[in-house]
């Protein structure tokens, strides 16, 4: 018997087999790619296990049986992808007041003691001094005698961030006195198709809102400055975070990705920026160090991602392995619509991977907390930061390990499909995701051309 002669069932079995095989294979060439080799051995298992049962039924099985095991599969595939999930309400989206950029860690950590600056904002808030003294006891980012010192990629993570400085003057800027008159639509266009080729990984247009702006700033020479919205439009952009520099997280290569990032957004922004200039409207970039939003909450409401567990933006795509940049102005042009994505909410309501793995345990296991007038989870910063001071960099293992950081590939371009649609197969994907890559995934090592 040919092929072409075999009976429907046999034919369609054949098929399934074929297809099924095929895809689990592909999954395991990607893993292998991904250098994630527990994945790819557990894909090559299920693949041969698949092969062998369905050649087993070919050969012995009734025509129910073959039946059976044609539909199964597919019908998987159907429970587990089919649209069900839930909707956000209103108040998860309005936050009530501002934030004030005095009270962040990079800002408190600038406070000289003896100085009038130090004794005013602790006489305030005597509670934070005893919590800052830890961290002011001990070695400091990027520091000798930290844990995971390195001279030379702490030099060359000190070398991004001093570069990412030298931008500080470009952040505004004189504004050209003759207008150029171009429809909001084709400049918001040619603004997102621009910063793709400037490296963007995605961008997105919103209203600026007072809520997206810190009230006073917290850094240098604008200490003490309240932040007043002069702008009515916001360009926020994400540029992609290197996930084998990532993956060694806490170790140093993620800090010094994280300047390499922070360098990339903030040029891009500068160049932003100033293309809005010279078009004749005002525009200010806002750059790691020289912020007047508060970035996450800006790319929320152009529709770049969520705000998940660890408190960073959640991209679609890339999970928190991103970072931001934001431009303003007052150039009129197009915004994205806002579309609330629930199942991000939802994933990290039943993950909790990052607060497992978190070093300080500054990421809260517990449901999410109306914080200013929104439902949210407030990281513990003290509790964060302080851990960087030891470790000697910014730590990202809550990044690493997201499942959301994952190459934006088709294996987990399917996953993630999976998650936005369907609730069933959000309760599977978290264990899932803890077989093939495990509940607490170990740090990578550093890549070889890095070390001394």
């Amino acid at each position: 018997m040919t092929f072409f002669s075999m009976p429907v069932v046999d034919l369609l079995l054949v098929i399934t087999t074929l297809i099924f095989w095929v895809v689990l294979i592909s999954f395991g060439i990607i893993s292998i790619k991904e250098k994630e080799k527990k994945a790819a051995g557990i894909f090559a298992i299920t693949a041969f296990l698949f092969l062998a049962i369905y050649l087993w039924i070919g050969f012995t099985g009734g025509i129910g049986m073959k039946w059976a095991f044609i539909l199964a599969p597919y019908f998987l595939l159907l429970v587990i992808f089919f649209p069900l999930g839930s909707k956000f309400t209103e108040e998860d989206i309005i936050p009530i007041g501002k934030i004030d950029e005095r009270d962040v860690m990079f800002s408190r950590r600038l406070l000289k003691e003896g100085t009038k600056r130090y004794e005013n904002y602790y006489s305030e808030f005597p509670d934070k001094k005893l919590k800052d003294d830890r961290f002011r006891k001990k070695p400091g980012l990027l520091s000798k005698n930290t844990t995971y010192y390195d001279p030379m990629i702490f030099a060359a993570a000190n070398a991004g961030f001093q570069t990412v400085e030298t931008l500080a003057t470009e952040i505004d800027g004189e504004v050209n006195p003759e207008k150029v008159n171009i429809p909001a639509e084709k400049l918001s266009l040619f603004l997102k198709n621009w910063g793709k080729q400037l490296g963007t990984s995605s961008v997105g247009i919103t209203k600026l809102e007072d809520y997206h702006l810190y009230s006073y700033r917290g850094r240098d020479h604008n200490y003490d400055k309240a932040v007043k919205q002069e702008h009515n439009f916001a360009i926020a952009f994400t540029v992609e975070m290197d996930k084998e520099n990532m993956d060694t997280a806490p170790k140093g290569p993620t800090v010094m990705e994280s300047a390499r990032k922070y360098m990339d957004a903030g040029s891009i922004a500068v160049q932003m920026a100033w293309f809005i200039r010279n078009l004749g409207f005002e525009a200010r970039a806002h750059i790691d160090g020289n912020y007047e939003v508060v970035c996450p909450l800006v790319a929320r409401d152009a529709g770049l991602g969520e705000i998940g567990r660890m408190g960073l933006l959640m991209t679609p795509d890339l999970g928190p392995r991103v970072r931001i940049g934001v431009v303003t102005t007052n150039m009129e042009l197009k915004t994205d619509v806002r579309i609330p994505d629930a199942s991000v909410i939802d994933f990290c309501e039943r993950c909790k991977k990052c607060a497992i793995v978190c070093p300080s345990q500054a990421i809260s296991f517990s449901k999410r907390e109306l914080i200013n007038g929104v439902k949210r989870w407030q990281i513990n910063q003290e509790s964060c930061y302080d851990y960087w001071c030891s470790a000697g960099t910014d730590c990202g293992r809550c990044v690493a390990v997201c499942p959301y950081s994952h190459p934006d590939n088709f294996l987990h371009q399917m996953v993630r499909f999976g998650i936005k649609n369907s609730v069933l197969f959000r309760m599977l994907a978290v264990p899932l995701d803890d077989l093939f890559y495990g509940k607490k995934p170990k740090s990578k090592a550093v890549p070889d051309w890095m070390k001394l």
